[in-house]
């Protein structure tokens, strides 16, 4: 897969500071400014990349006129920067993961990169003031591209793009009932050696304890 798209993947436009500039220097007393984290800054290139797409094209487009079509078009002309060799039809390593020879199929933007540059663009077009319903990277053109994209890659490639299904755990619970039962066990009569009158000793209750266990 290739790393993320973006500027490591695109001729970014970063302009150079003007000659004799130096960088602002911080207010006296002031603390150190919050390093942004790696993806805030890949999302700022990314961002800064599509603007410049837009002001390179023929005609010019202003990100308000932007659509869904014409988020496809930057995304395919990303392909000529990608590294991920997508077999074609007619390759006899079609379908194959793992080729045992090179073949001249053309190089291109993994799935999974341009999956993850739509999501950072998407965020990026809204904290810089585009409204959520007027987004061109949400729009259903482009999630049906992302998942055409993914679908023709992982037939020509061979890997399956499933989704890993979740195993449900299940929990015995054991129920232990437990049953007293009290058995009467009556002597029989015997005779007083002393005044010879018969002595009956009283019944004697046993508990007999039966467990049973329930498993539910």
């Amino acid at each position: 897969m290739d790393a993320a798209a973006g500027a490591a993947t695109t001729p970014a436009a970063s302009e150079a500071p003007a000659e004799g500039s130096a960088p602002a220097l911080q207010a006296e007393g002031s603390g150190p400014q919050a390093v942004p984290s790696r993806y805030e800054s890949q999302k700022r290139r990314d961002w800064n990349t599509f603007l410049q797409y837009l002001r390179n094209h023929k005609p010019p487009l202003t990100l308000a006129r932007c659509s869904g079509a014409h988020v496809i078009e930057f995304l395919k002309y990303l392909d000529q920067f990608g590294k991920t060799k997508v077999h074609i039809s007619g390759c006899p390593y079609f379908g194959h993961p793992n080729p045992p020879a090179p073949c001249a199929c053309p190089l291109k933007q993994a799935w999974g990169s341009l999956d993850a540059l739509i999501g950072r663009l998407r965020a990026a077009f809204e904290e810089n003031g585009g409204r959520p319903e007027s987004n061109p990277f949400a729009t259903r053109a482009v999630r049906i591209y992302l998942r055409e994209v993914r679908e023709a890659q992982a037939k020509a490639r061979g890997i399956p793009y499933e989704k890993k299904k979740r195993k449900r755990t299940t929990t015995t619970i054991s129920t232990t009932v437990t049953t007293a039962t009290v058995s009467t066990v009556t002597t029989t009569t015997s005779n007083n050696p002393t005044n010879g009158a018969p002595v009956t000793d009283a019944p004697t209750a046993i508990p007999n304890v039966t467990t049973a266990t329930t498993s539910v």
